[in-house]
């Protein structure tokens, strides 16, 4: 299997954890929430509408056209620090995060 298909199982998997907990929104925010220039879009958006509605779509775009990765990717120490101790869905995600990011650290799984 290729890091493509893995990505994308992985993309597939974050996205069903997300529906399961309640944490897939199905109405996008304002398009201005887009137009942050911060990382993250940390001033626009909450972590997980970021996952959501940025990172979750724009992978899948460069997986659909066949497009390189990024080379160095890692999501999950963001959401280690953006979402607190004490949030309910945190000890479900980081983990999905980490083996995304896993598949970039090794450059094919």
């Amino acid at each position: 299997m290729t890091q493509h298909h893995h990505v994308r199982q992985r993309l597939e998997s974050i996205e069903a954890l997300m529906r399961e907990h309640q944490h897939w929104q199905d109405d996008a925010p304002d398009n201005s929430a887009f137009t942050s220039t911060q990382p993250f879009c940390m001033d626009t958006l909450e972590p997980l509408e970021w996952l959501r509605w940025v990172l979750i779509p724009r992978m899948h775009q460069l997986l659909d056209a066949q497009q390189a990765l990024p080379q160095s990717f890692a999501v999950a120490p963001y959401y280690e620090m953006a979402l607190d101790a004490a949030h309910p869905f945190r000890v479900y995600i980081l983990p999905e995060l980490e083996q995304l990011d896993a598949l970039f650290a090794a450059g094919e799984a």
